[in-house]
């Protein structure tokens, strides 16, 4: 998975006269199809149960939780991450670094079934996908993934229409929560791609993918990639757009930025031999997208792994 997280803008914390409880505090906004919940914890605790009758997107805000989901093992929970929980499926958390000081924040976003089930009927019907049994839908399996800045914009936008007073609020949330089924359902299809689990050779997605792969040390243009499935550029650029949010060129970018991370990873390893070997001819403009990416050089991310 992409180690890139976008961090939502946490809400005000509760005022303290105003707790109800120390352990998964909660603030409830309802609208017409979904139902915001923030919940805050100020004591370390353990195994706290959790369910809706709804499909929940769950987003961390502050601190750190430990999330125990269906049989997998538990798993941390930060910041910049979301989790994706079906209709009546208990959640158990553990809270191990809660305190006064150090409060964990969580929104659990409760969806209206009927909502859900209209939002992909409408998709299928109006941006049908390509091949058979090709459908918008959300993969439950997929429930874990980072934030993208995408994904993170579109919460913010339901987080102020859910706490605002307008009284348009319903109306533009009902919209939101359109693009927020969209772009979770773009950000699973990304995260399958990373997990190496995307694998649906009636997909022209796969194909595309599995040659950027293979040739990143090619020119790899729009026209090219078109003519891999054989699509009008404009027709392949919609396509590509649609199932992952992001651009076919920004994919490249991205599946060369991994590449170098990976390679990064050795010790010995010259930055200058990274940079052809991901794939880009310039060190220069090498580094400066590695550290928009990451946030550090690629010496800095090498030394990480050196100690």
């Amino acid at each position: 998975m992409n180690n890139n997280r976008t961090f939502i803008n946490p809400p005000n914390l509760t005022n303290e006269k105003s707790l109800k409880t120390l352990v998964e505090n909660r603030s409830v906004y309802s609208l017409n199809h979904c139902e915001l919940n923030l919940f805050e914890t100020y004591e370390s605790s353990v195994l706290v149960p959790l369910k809706f009758n709804d499909l929940v997107v769950t987003s961390m805000l502050r601190g750190k939780k430990v999330m125990h989901l269906f049989d997998d093992p538990g798993f941390d929970y930060l910041p910049g991450e979301t989790v994706v929980i079906p209709s009546n499926v208990e959640m158990k958390i553990d809270f191990p670094e809660a305190s006064i000081k150090n409060p964990t924040q969580c929104l659990a976003l409760a969806i209206d079934q009927t909502k859900i089930s209209d939002t992909l009927q409408f998709l299928n019907e109006r941006y049908p996908k390509d091949g058979k049994d090709q459908f918008w839908q959300l993969n439950y399996q997929n429930y874990f993934f980072y934030n993208n800045v995408e994904l993170a914009t579109t919460i913010n936008k339901l987080i102020k229409e859910c706490m605002s007073t307008s009284i348009t609020k319903d109306v533009l949330a009902d919209l939101t929560l359109q693009e927020l089924l969209i772009r979770i359902i773009q950000t699973q299809s990304a995260k399958a791609i990373d997990d190496g689990v995307f694998t649906d050779p009636k997909n022209p997605i796969f194909h595309v993918v599995e040659f950027i792969r293979l040739n990143l040390n090619e020119n790899i243009n729009l026209k090219h990639l078109s003519e891999k499935v054989g699509m009008s550029t404009a027709s392949f650029y919609r396509l590509f757009k649609r199932e992952l949010g992001m651009s076919p060129l920004e994919f490249v970018i991205n599946e060369k930025i991994r590449c170098a991370k990976q390679l990064l990873k050795n010790p010995t390893i010259q930055i200058n031999e990274v940079c052809y070997l991901s794939g880009f001819e310039d060190s220069n403009y090498f580094i400066r997208l590695f550290k928009k990416h990451e946030g550090i050089t690629p010496k800095q991310y090498q030394l990480l792994y050196v100690n």
